[in-house]
């Protein structure tokens, strides 16, 4: 989920109500968008596309403890210390921020951080997982969720 400036995500409100005074009073509650009824199914993924544009940029940095994860950048920050990562270790990381606070199971991680070809056992994810919860110290963060897979603990 990408979050836009003011901390929350994205929202587009898509309503039959047209009137110049529904439309700003929408904008100004906090809407990223406001399209009106009846609408082309093109525009509003056009439209869809570019709030996400606009609100990835503010979550190219995520913050937690005392780790600091640049996603654009591909780095990451422990206590100020650089903290490296397998390639495939920060794909399962980013997986897991873009998802906080989601149940995901194994074979959903495998599909996400993985690929769709990807053809080892569930158990790699396991392994991953465990040299993650090390390296940023979130063995209290990282929860394992009994005969599902994993979930990233954040407090909103």
């Amino acid at each position: 989920m990408f979050i836009n400036r003011s901390g929350f995500a994205p929202v587009i409100f898509i309503t039959a109500k047209d009137g110049l005074e529904h439309r700003l009073n929408g904008l100004s509650l906090g809407a990223d968008d406001y399209i009106v009824k009846p609408f082309e199914i093109l525009e509003m993924l056009a439209r869809i596309e570019a709030v996400l544009r606009r609100t990835k940029k503010t979550d190219a940095v995520f913050t937690l403890d005392n780790a600091v994860i640049d996603l654009a950048g591909r780095t990451v920050k422990v206590g100020g210390l650089d903290v490296d990562l397998s390639p495939q270790e920060f794909e399962l990381l980013d997986v897991l921020i873009r998802n906080r606070n989601i149940a995901l199971s194994r074979e959903k991680l495998l599909e996400l951080a993985w690929g769709y070809d990807y053809a080892g056992e569930t158990r790699t994810v396991d392994t991953h997982i465990q040299k993650l919860r090390s390296k940023l110290g979130w063995e209290d963060r990282i929860k394992t969720l009994y005969k599902l897979g994993y979930r990233l603990e954040v407090q909103p």
